[in-house]
């Protein structure tokens, strides 16, 4: 078997920042090393320098196919400041630093240890294990999920879940050790907004002119949020965490499970409650800003782009309709959804088996249902039928800050945390039955 840690090293230091991407060198390291394991593989690309791997281990026929997906593009650093180079892959007080170490190289690299061992041991799997080493999911998917789903569905026609990105990993509130395991994930919804007035010369300042209301709707999108939305998959995450809390903690949890009172819980334990607050509701992000044309010039028109995340029990017209009452009727809002509606109550199946996994590994954690709060490859596959799962198992020390880290500076990922957690993959893979 391979060292994960190094392999790791190995596939920071290629730069697969999206855009352009360039995937292929990372696919091309990974294909290598699973074909020392001898098994099957397509690889599948729109463009030849972003390719997508697809490898399947033949099962007994006992259950249906289980696919494990991941990415193996970056975000990028641009005007971030780095305490160590984000592409050197350096092992520095016990942590390996660089971008895609959380998102989402490190966990490629625990699926592809677990694939390949499962792969070499003398027991086939109960069902077909595919494994897919995706291109594409920090853009669109354009050139990796969505074109592998659109274009070759066959490959995942047997298939009735997939393990993704992210849950797994310790998440402590109220004392205890909560280990998020997503079953559904929030929809990429992009808003357009059209700021108009009167321009003119710049030499005869204009009140109410596109730019002072521009400032007004940044304004009214800081100060107020739309309204709270509980989803199935969010609702399942608080009952199990009311479970296993006391006191003021549970009394706020409880709190959350009714509309009506949901907001009065985020004000009462802002710290530990205010990590969940987007599963809760439709949100949006200003991202881009256009407008402006030469200096002396007041324009008439500013574009405002905002990225926008949707709850499943919501949808696209209702999430429209609360952001016009927060901008008020003078603002045009357009928007275009990135994917389609889910199922509104998730498949849990899969989730004792995934909970069970995390139990014998920490069995003071509390392993529970949850929704991802931004959109992942698994709403592709989500087309096809597939019930998306996000578990990427980590062992993380107290005060690691998973979700603060994720697309930022310093982004790093413990050492000691890569082969326990590609264990835990291989657990799974193994003890799968179909559920």
């Amino acid at each position: 078997m391979f060292d994960p840690v190094a392999v790791l090293q190995d596939l920071v230091r290629l730069d697969t920042t999206n855009p352009p991407g360039n995937e292929a060198a990372a696919v091309s390291m990974l294909q290598g090393i699973i074909e020392t394991a001898g098994v099957e593989m397509t690889v599948l690309s729109r463009d030849p320098e972003r390719p997508n791997l697809i490898a399947r281990i033949p099962g007994r026929g006992e259950a249906p196919a289980l696919l494990m997906q991941g990415h193996v593009d970056v975000v990028t650093t641009a005007d971030q400041a780095w305490a160590h180079d984000p592409f050197g892959g350096e092992i520095i007080d016990g942590f390996l630093w660089g971008r895609g170490t959380l998102d989402m190289k490190g966990a490629v690299v625990m699926m592809v240890h677990a694939f390949v061992r499962l792969a070499l041991s003398d027991s086939p799997p109960a069902g077909d294990v595919v494994l897919a080493v995706l291109s594409d999911e920090e853009n669109s998917g354009y050139f990796g999920a969505k074109y592998l789903v659109e274009n070759h569905p066959e490959h995942f026609a047997d298939v009735k879940y997939c393990i993704g990105e992210f849950g797994g990993f310790p998440m402590p509130i109220g004392g205890t050790r909560f280990y998020p395991i997503q079953v559904a994930e929030r929809l990429s919804v992009r808003f357009e907004l059209a700021i108009t007035a009167e321009g003119g010369h710049g030499s005869l300042p204009r009140r109410g002119a596109a730019m002072a209301r521009l400032g007004k709707t940044l304004t009214a999108l800081e100060r107020k949020r739309m309204p709270v939305h509980i989803s199935a998959a969010t609702r399942l995450m608080v009952e199990g965490m009311v479970e296993h809390t006391t006191g003021i903690t549970q009394r706020a949890l409880r709190l959350l499970l009714n509309e009506r009172t949901a907001d009065a819980a985020f004000r009462l334990l802002p710290g530990q409650l205010g990590v969940l607050e987007p599963v809760f509701r439709n949100t949006v992000s200003p991202t881009i800003v256009r407008g402006g044309k030469k200096h002396n010039v007041v324009p008439a028109e500013i574009r405002l782009t905002l990225d926008g995340r949707m709850v499943p029990s919501s949808n696209p017209e209702e999430m429209a309709a609360e952001l016009r009452r927060i901008v008020g009727p003078d603002v045009d809002v357009g928007y275009a959804v990135d994917g389609k509606l889910g199922p509104r109550e998730p498949d849990m199946g899969l989730f004792p088996l995934l909970a069970d996994v995390v139990k014998r590994r920490d069995p003071d954690g509390v392993p529970i249902p949850f929704l991802m709060p931004a959109a992942t490859d698994g709403r592709w596959f989500a087309e096809l039928g597939i019930q998306p799962y996000g578990f990427t198992p980590l062992l993380l020390p107290d005060g690691f800050a998973f979700q603060e880290l994720a697309h930022a500076a310093d982004e790093r990922i413990p050492v000691a945390a890569l082969e326990p957690g590609a264990d835990m993959m291989f657990d799974m893979l193994n003890e799968y039955r179909g559920q």
